[in-house]
């Protein structure tokens, strides 16, 4: 059988080098190109140097239009101008790792209908879509912490998070918060009540409860660590913990990389997988929901093999059995 001929825009990022490194190790799928106008003509391994004897290719600046699949590691708002500007036969996939088309206000671009790709609320769409909006990585560990409660009509009063995420996060280009000598032994919240992932996140809460109307107080913070995003949220609960237990389980019951757990989270747990992991607490009136991810897979990368995956048919999990980095 055919391997599955992939193209991959905006190569030299994080997003990019997991996809790289997930896609040479995926038994269905190969690299057609790796497309990056700043690199064009250099070894790739120059650039993802843990590549080196993994990977002999060269980053290009043309593109082949007829790849089966095409994803997109861009600067947000970049995905837009970049398909304006080239095209691509009518059997080419696309998946867009930034946040063009994860609304329902820009989903429709050029005749191309993008599906929001959280596949743990729309993986039948999935299933039948050509077209991909990849999750926000803090919208991916925020949205598997609610879910459960809004399918079942439970979110009835404002929602409060606080999330960390690693230095990954905020992309391979330098600012004044990602030197080194910032970010070591320094913790900061950035974008409060603002952050851009919160339009994606309200859009699925009320498409699961559209009665919701209540505030999700988001608090998004930098951390002092490289990749993994450790969110905590809370809101009122009426039940016990064992029913919010109950309930969570059933939601995630044939989720693939979901799992609740009884036991108090760490970041060291979901990092280097595509796994999110779910505690929950009761205190009083209030349920305390944790939520883990590796921000570049489950949140960026891995969590687009997966829908790549789903979209061609394939098992799930190919190619995303990772060990996670746990010592």
């Amino acid at each position: 059988m055919k391997k599955i001929q992939v193209g991959i825009i905006g190569g030299a990022g994080y997003t990019a080098g997991e996809l790289i490194r997930l896609l040479v190790n995926h038994p269905e799928a190969e690299i057609d190109f790796v497309y990056s106008t700043s690199n064009a003509g250099n070894q790739i391994s120059k650039v993802h140097q843990d590549l080196v004897g993994s990977l002999n290719r060269v980053f290009t600046d043309t593109v082949n239009p007829n790849v089966d699949v095409l994803f997109l590691c861009l600067g947000h708002g970049n995905s837009v101008k970049f398909l304006s500007n080239h095209t691509f036969s009518e059997g080419t996939k696309i998946i867009d790792l930034g946040n063009d088309f994860r609304l329902e206000a820009d989903k429709v671009f050029d005749g191309k209908n993008f599906v929001y790709g959280l596949p743990e609320l729309n993986k039948t769409d999935i299933q039948s879509a050509n077209y991909i909006a990849n999750p926000g990585c803090f919208a991916t560990a925020i949205q598997l912490g609610l879910l459960p409660l809004a399918d079942t009509n439970l979110l009835q009063d404002d929602i409060h998070i606080n999330a960390v995420t690693g230095a990954t996060g905020a992309g391979t280009s330098l600012s004044a918060t990602t030197h080194y000598t910032w970010r070591d032994n320094n913790f900061s919240y950035y974008k409060p009540f603002t952050h851009q992932h919160l339009g994606e996140i309200n859009q699925s809460v009320k498409q699961l409860q559209s009665s919701f109307t209540s505030e999700i107080n988001f608090m998004p913070n930098r951390g002092n660590f490289s990749r993994g995003i450790f969110a905590t949220l809370y809101t009122k609960f009426e039940g016990t913990v064992e029913d919010a237990k109950s309930l969570y389980s059933n939601f995630y019951d044939s989720a693939e990389f979901t799992f609740v757990s009884d036991d108090f989270l760490h970041l060291k747990q979901v990092v280097n997988t595509n796994k999110c992991l779910v505690h929950l607490h009761k205190h009083e009136g209030k349920l305390l929901i944790t939520s883990i991810i590796d921000n570049l897979l489950k949140g960026a990368s891995g969590q687009a093999i997966q829908n790549m995956n789903l979209m061609f048919g394939l098992e799930e999990t190919t190619g995303l059995g990772l060990k996670g980095t746990y010592f």
